[in-house]
């Protein structure tokens, strides 16, 4: 029997989390992330939050765009030499990496922050008033009737 993966997808999504739950219940897939690790939250009804660890990594060697239904983050390390003499040993990695989302119709950013080596980026689902469901009155026969006995009658007079 065949299963799919679709892990990528998931990681990559923001604002199709119901679907993505069901089908992960369904398949019972597990998620590793890739570099660098990072968490989708959600922080609202219609709020979410996506946080990257980029340790070694400063505000203007990273950057966030967002472009139609994508967020693509860069970090791009600055090379630098060591002060004190050679390395031995270099475990934090400071390598430039690429990370894009795609995020559901209506989701933008709202604004981000770098804290103690965590990027932590606040989305918001925004949807517009036309696109919002509506309550729509139902009127009995009766009534509607009466009104159009009342309209007729008011235009004989």
């Amino acid at each position: 029997m065949r299963t799919f993966d679709l892990t990528p997808l998931y990681r990559s999504t923001v604002g199709f989390d119901r679907l993505f739950s069901l089908l992960d219940q369904a398949a019972g897939v597990d998620s590793a992330p890739a570099y660098p690790p990072y968490n989708i939250e959600r922080t609202g009804e219609n709020a979410y939050r996506i946080t990257l660890a980029v340790a070694g990594f400063g505000q203007n060697e990273l950057s966030i765009e967002s472009r139609q239904n994508a967020l693509i983050v860069k970090g791009e390390k600055k090379v630098e030499e060591s002060r004190d003499g050679e390395v031995l040993y270099r475990g934090i990695a400071g390598r430039s990496f690429e990370r894009r989302f795609q995020l559901a119709d209506h989701v933008e950013v709202k604004g981000a922050s770098l804290e103690n080596g965590l990027l932590h980026i606040d989305l918001v689902r925004e949807i517009p008033e036309a696109m919002k469901p509506r309550q729509i009155a139902i009127v009995g026969a009766n009534a509607n009737a009466k009104t159009i006995e009342n309209t007729i009658e008011q235009q004989a007079a």
